[in-house]
């Protein structure tokens, strides 16, 4: 069941980032400075092996699994998610520190000053909580780690490849 969610998922993000890529409006998203240093087998290594081991694995093995399963069985699924999706979004502090320079979108919305960057962190923290909440639901709803992985997985590794293609 959980592998039905996780490929009906990694579909989904597939088109919703090919669609943003190839619309004019929103191609300017993708661009990420962070790119700009790395090649095709750098984006390979990033999408085949660090993000799936690296990343989704290790975040949602201990944030949807373990954390999520013990405060669930305690005090519930809401408290275990927010709890999960809480720290999981903490989780992004140091990751986003520079987001808003290594994004033109993001710098045109929140400028380059230390505010900018702390509205920046702040941003990036509130979203990725709330997609905690969903990778939470997704666990509850599919029975299994395997569809917020799924999730998780597209959405990141798409974003290498999108961000690379169009940089």
């Amino acid at each position: 069941r959980g592998a039905r969610w996780a490929l009906a998922l990694i579909a989904l993000v597939a088109l919703v980032y090919l669609v943003g890529a190839l619309l004019p409006a929103t191609r300017s998203l993708f661009e990420d400075r962070r790119h700009d240093a790395m090649g095709a087998g750098d984006v390979t290594l990033r999408v085949l092996v660090l993000v799936p081991v690296g990343t989704v694995l290790l975040e949602e093995v201990a944030f949807r699994g373990v954390l999520y399963g013990l405060v669930r069985r305690s005090h519930g699924a809401l408290r275990a998610t927010a709890v999960s999706s809480l720290l999981f979004g903490l989780w992004h502090v140091l990751p986003s520190l520079h987001l808003a320079t290594a994004k033109p979108a993001l710098t045109e919305v929140f400028g380059d000053s230390a505010a900018g960057a702390a509205l920046a962190v702040v941003a990036a923290v509130v979203f990725t909580a709330a997609a905690g909440v969903l990778f939470c639901e997704l666990r509850r709803r599919s029975g299994s780690l395997l569809a917020p992985m799924g999730l998780h997985w597209a959405v990141n590794a798409f974003g290498y490849v999108a961000g690379y293609l169009l940089s």
